[in-house]
């Protein structure tokens, strides 16, 4: 129930004359290209599947909960089987580390159905192994959230562009609803845990991260996390020595539609 109503109520906010026109993507392939993006990396996870995750500190990769989570055993991956690999392009990447430490958000549950909570809660923060520090991989700030009607821009990988990320440079918020920002960016499978960025003061700076993509009305949308008070949370987490990975995780029933061979990556909701 909690989910039809979450669906009718993007419906309509959808609708509304707020929506945004989507341009293009431009697929990253050259170093001209990418520069300035090298932060958005690859999550190569258990050799399985990919989301993708970006710099927000030397040794922090901000990502989706779900990605952290297999479709298969319905438990946590453990996330020293996990990579990033920084401004991975056509083979090769400007940095590779392993992940060290990994924390969700605390009312995350991957057993929920597609909820406005299980949605807006959908961030988790990887300690690497070793910071990167590469004058040419500079970590995103992050900021407060956009308003209805904003531009915003998205740098992912997908099922169909894995081996080098695409920009989209325009896209809008649609809504914000119940702490999820509704957009008309383009994602797909793999695009979980993408940055979300507002361009400011023509600077790229973090607002939310890819949860999932949807359909409302026969209208693609894609799904957007909080992250201000999240983000928060799951620094201090850190800090405090949380992240040390559990080997049993809870008994789900991810809801999802359509098949995929790979164990993590955006989900789809239809209404």
């Amino acid at each position: 129930m909690l989910r039809a109503i979450f669906l009718a109520a993007l419906a309509a906010l959808v609708a509304s004359p707020a929506s945004a026109d989507a341009t293009g993507l431009k697929r990253l392939d050259t170093g001209d290209d990418s520069r300035g993006w090298e932060a958005v990396g690859r999550l190569n996870i258990d050799g399985k599947g990919f989301c993708t995750g970006a710099l927000i500190a030397p040794n922090l990769v901000l990502t989706a909960a779900h990605c952290l989570y297999s479709s298969s055993t319905k438990q946590r991956i453990d996330h020293a089987q996990i990579e990033f690999l920084a401004g991975w392009r056509n083979g090769r990447a400007s940095a590779y580390r392993m992940v060290r430490r990994a924390v969700v958000h605390p009312d995350y549950d991957f057993s929920s159905n597609v909820t406005a909570d299980r949605v807006r809660n959908d961030v988790a923060l990887l300690e690497l192994h070793h910071p990167i520090r590469n004058t040419t991989i500079i970590p995103f700030a992050t900021d407060a959230r956009p308003a209805k009607g904003d531009e915003i821009g998205v740098v992912s990988y997908a099922l169909d562009r894995a081996e080098a990320p695409s920009l989209q440079e325009v896209c809008g918020v649609l809504a914000r609803q119940q702490g999820v920002l509704v957009t008309s960016c383009n994602v797909d499978f793999g695009s979980s845990g993408a940055p979300i960025f507002s361009f400011r003061n023509g600077t790229p700076r973090i607002v939310s991260v890819v949860s999932a993509k949807a359909e409302v009305e026969g209208l693609p949308v894609s799904l957007g996390t909080q992250l201000e008070t999240p983000l928060a949370l799951l620094r201090a987490e850190l800090a405090a020595g949380g992240g040390v990975f559990q080997h049993e995780g809870p008994n789900v029933n991810r809801i999802t539609v359509g098949q995929i061979r790979r164990d993590t990556g955006a989900k789809f909701i239809k209404n």
